[in-house]
């Protein structure tokens, strides 16, 4: 266990959060694990719906890491049976459950990811359907008497949604119940969440009363706004960092964030003290310090987080050259693709490279003028590509690819 005092560990674990149910829980909680030596059952869950996990995932991560770091047990939750129900929250419609192989393919996927901030020799990756498939349909009977339909419609999410007349499935109303069983069968004595999750996360404090248990303290964590510094980070809206994107990428994104955001990212994913990053922010405020300089930091901290302090440096040189010398990266991907005599239409040529990951993302970014053929935008998502010789091609700010048509 920590050698920090119980003020500090209490400093430590509540820094940037929302809301803690309750610090004086969370006090008594870790006065008896330093005292017993028995380490804290620490637990978040994810729903595999998609196969990335971006920075607004990893401030739950980075705070799992905060209790690892202090001695406690780590439950990475895996919700592949929750997944195919599809979380409710914040959603005006029901969602399209996915199939038993799409969230095993992203399950997958998250088991590597989240060792990118985690020690994997100290945390617990679980998968609910462990313990939810061998629930009978008498056990769901007992865990569904344990919610009214008016409780449940106190959710603003549902009151909307039954106010406007908007389908609201039976099986919606039980993921709250079925989040919450999850701590009763990890018998899990702190759950870590978003603000947006608060409802299903009191619901497992209301659940382990019933079964008996010790009410987990529940932390919520802010939504992490995208890029844009409006909208909470979101692949579908393209204002966010995944955490396994090349370190071109993820320098380039962090630099083209507005100024007033960074400190936000600072606060919730780097490792400074908060002593530091107020430091940093009165440096700039004082014009001691450029803003640029303030954000290249965070960059490269990022960089080096999910690589390490060699690509954050070659990252961040690579930059440069882009946009202040104006110049091509060292390395562009090259790619040979067979010559067509009628041409090629220009999303499939960017689909065929990889470069984006399908016809309509290529046509959205098109319309969006993020994409030039030869240096030239273009606007036209009809554009015929000639396949003669080579072609230089650029996706946003940092994608590039060479083509070249062999016959």
């Amino acid at each position: 266990m920590s050698n920090l005092s119980i003020d500090e560990q209490m400093a430590r674990l509540t820094r940037g959060a929302v809301q803690v149910f309750s610090p004086e829980e969370l006090r008594k909680k870790l006065v008896r694990a330093q005292e017993s030596g028995k380490p804290l059952k620490v637990k978040a869950g994810f729903d595999p719906t998609a196969p990335d996990l971006h920075l607004g995932h990893a401030v739950l991560i980075q705070k799992m890491k905060h209790f690892q770091e202090l001695g406690h047990e780590i439950h990475f939750l895996i919700g592949d049976f929750t997944g195919m129900i599809g979380d409710p929250t914040g959603k005006s419609e029901t969602r399209k459950p996915l199939t038993t192989e799409e969230v095993s393919k992203n399950a997958e996927t998250y088991k590597e990811q989240v060792f990118k901030i985690l020690d994997p020799a100290l945390t617990k990756v679980v998968f609910n359907s462990t313990w939810l498939n061998g629930l009978s349909s008498q056990d769901f009977i007992r865990l569904s008497a344990q919610l009214t339909v008016a409780r449940m419609l106190e959710r603003e999410d549902f009151k909307q949604r039954f106010a406007a007349e908007r389908p609201i499935g039976i099986h919606e109303f039980l993921y709250p119940l079925i989040q919450g069983y999850d701590s009763v069968a990890l018998a899990a004595d702190v759950e870590l969440g978003g603000t947006d999750q608060l409802f299903n996360l009191l619901m497992g404090r209301d659940l382990q009363r019933v079964w008996g248990q010790e009410p987990q303290v529940v932390i919520t964590m802010p939504l992490l706004e995208g890029l844009d510094g409006v909208n909470k980070m979101s692949k579908s809206l393209g204002n966010y960092i995944g955490i396994t994107e090349g370190a071109d990428d993820i320098y380039g994104k962090t630099m083209s964030m507005p100024d007033e955001l960074m400190f936000r990212y600072y606060e919730l994913l780097s490792d400074l003290s908060l002593d530091e990053v107020a430091g940093l922010k009165r440096e700039m405020a004082a014009g001691a310090i450029h803003p640029k300089a303030v954000k290249q930091r965070l960059a490269r901290d990022l960089v080096a987080r999910f690589y390490d302090q060699a690509a954050a440096l070659a990252a961040e040189e690579n930059f440069d050259k882009l946009f202040r010398q104006h110049e091509l990266p060292d390395e562009i991907p090259e790619f040979s693709l067979p010559a067509d005599p009628a041409g090629i239409k220009l999303p499939r040529l960017l689909a065929e490279t990889g470069l984006v990951k399908g016809v309509s993302e290529a046509r959205r970014l098109i319309q969006q003028h993020a994409v030039s053929v030869d240096g030239e935008k273009v606007e036209d998502v009809e554009l015929l590509v000639p396949t003669k010789g080579e072609v230089l091609l650029k996706v946003g700010k940092r994608r590039f690819g060479r083509v070249r048509f062999v016959q």
